[in-house]
């Protein structure tokens, strides 16, 4: 570490090896990881949809879960059935950003000074979504994550609800078998029912609900980018 000459401005965020926890689903500990778990009704149509928090570093669990609370090692609809575990040597602090950035590209960013650890990061986030109301569709748990993910500039930063999504879709482990019956179960039930009683009808109406509320969160995250809050 530099004492006399020019500060370094990016600090990797501190890790002790040694003081690692391990994953351990039964106690709902996740340490360092993104956790998902499906949304009762939401999930049934369309399964890409789901709750989402994230952890600190001694596992607990924290989540968006409503207007300006943000619920603490309670997930909010039940445990977690898939994870993502972050690799921290790809988190980044920076100190004294604005040296380097203006301040509103620090705030987009989810950015600031004097965060030196994981659990900093988290805390920031937490103490800003303590004062912001919950929407489905503006400001939801997606949101509180992605402004996390942008705090650690976790891979340099630039997260948002939609590649959020679509990280933890595509790379999310399973708790388990269990896990995977949970998720998709109630919607191959409930597709077998809707084609069972309403046909083509049903299946219509489903690719219009996906197609809305896939549309509403690209819209919302790419071409109006304050309609969505990160």
């Amino acid at each position: 570490m530099r004492s006399n000459g020019e500060p370094d401005h990016r600090l990797m965020i501190e890790q002790d090896p040694g003081d690692s926890v391990q994953i351990d689903p039964k106690s709902s500990r996740f340490p360092c990881c993104i956790v998902w778990s499906p949304l009762p009704l939401l999930s049934c149509l369309f399964p890409c949809i789901g709750h989402v928090g994230i952890c600190r570093e001694d596992g607990v669990i924290l989540d968006f879960a409503g207007p300006n609370f943000v619920c603490v090692d309670n997930f909010t609809f039940g445990s977690p059935t898939r994870y993502i575990q972050l690799n921290r040597e790809q988190c980044y602090s920076s100190i004294n950003s604005l040296d380097h950035e203006s301040e509103d590209e620090s705030m987009e960013n989810g950015g600031g000074s004097d965060i030196l650890t994981w659990d900093d990061a988290l805390r920031k986030s937490t103490q800003e979504y303590q004062h912001h109301s919950y929407n489905l569709f503006t400001c939801n748990c997606h949101s509180f994550v992605a402004n996390c993910l942008n705090r650690l500039k976790f891979q340099t930063g630039g997260w948002n609800v939609v590649n959020l999504a679509i990280l933890i879709f595509l790379k999310g482990q399973w708790v388990s078998k269990i896990a995977i019956m949970r998720t998709y179960l109630p919607f191959f039930l409930l597709v077998g029912l809707g084609l069972l009683f309403g046909g083509a009808t049903f299946l219509t109406y489903l690719a219009i609900f996906v197609f809305i509320i896939v549309g509403w969160f690209l819209l919302g995250t790419y071409c109006f980018k304050k309609l969505i809050q990160l």
